[in-house]
């Protein structure tokens, strides 16, 4: 029996988290697979954390963060907590379809892949609410490849599958968006293959609560020269021979409560 971590990250999401849950919850992953739901509450100030608190469900797990830190803690709290063989990563608004799942515990379960991305641009349908937003995603997708030694196709996706042995080792430093790219930079630098399965994907506004800008391109670009140039270790000082030796995070490094 495998065991899937579900990371959900939620800032002001009241109108859709419960949804987003529910969705999560109907998926039937297949023969073989069981669930656990971590969903990271980074302060929210709109409802979201009330919603959150009044959920009493054995398969969901609620960890609030006491301050705002970015969506990156929050994906690190995720993995310092989950119980899994593998994690993967679900936003908490509509763009992202939770039905996907199962195809990603599927070609788990066929492979033992080390990390399975989403492809929003793989299947021939690629839906973008802005220009610049394609646009921006086709140029960090190819600088990826070329300092990365990468044949990805979407590197921004949020949906991101990761082996738990494999994540669990990895420095990830960032706190903000940049750990969807930080993610991938050390999976790569790390020596292991990612694959890439074809995903749907329902853009939204600025109005609608889109939070990604321009500016966060940028940022991952220097992520992305940092890594590339060393100076950020790929693998925690406490992995030896491609195993982590000791407890990877402590909970001490969040100012978290949990609810269940």
């Amino acid at each position: 029996m495998k065991k899937l971590s579900v990371i959900i990250c939620c800032y002001n999401e009241r109108a859709t988290i419960r949804d987003v849950i529910a969705k999560t919850q109907a998926v039937d992953l297949g023969a073989g697979w069981a669930r656990e739901i971590l969903v990271v509450d980074n302060c929210s100030t709109d409802g979201t954390r009330e919603i959150l608190q009044t959920i009493a469900d054995p398969e969901i797990r609620v960890i609030l963060h006491e301050r705002n830190m970015g969506k990156g803690m929050s994906i690190r709290t995720g993995i310092a907590n989950m119980t899994g063989d593998y994690m993967i990563i679900q936003d908490a608004d509509s763009e992202y379809d939770p039905a996907e799942h199962s195809k990603f515990c599927q070609l788990a379960a066929e492979t033992n892949a080390p990390a399975i991305f989403g492809s929003r641009v793989l299947g021939g349908q690629v839906k973008y609410e802005y220009a610049h937003a394609y646009v921006g995603v086709r140029v960090l997708t190819a600088v990826t490849n070329l300092l990365f030694h990468g044949h990805l196709t979407d590197v921004a996706t949020a949906t991101k599958m990761v082996r738990s042995d494999v994540v669990k080792a990895l420095n990830l430093t960032t706190t903000d968006f940049n750990l969807d790219f930080e993610l991938p930079n050390k999976i790569l630098l790390s020596g292991h293959n990612i694959i890439e399965i074809p995903i749907n994907y329902s853009p939204r506004t600025y109005a609608e609560g889109k939070k990604i800008t321009a500016r966060d391109g940028f940022r991952a670009l220097l992520v992305m020269l940092r890594d590339r140039l060393g100076l950020s270790p790929v693998l925690k000082k406490t992995v030896k021979n491609g195993q982590v030796v000791t407890p990877n995070e402590t909970n001490a490094r969040y100012d978290t409560s949990q609810t269940s």
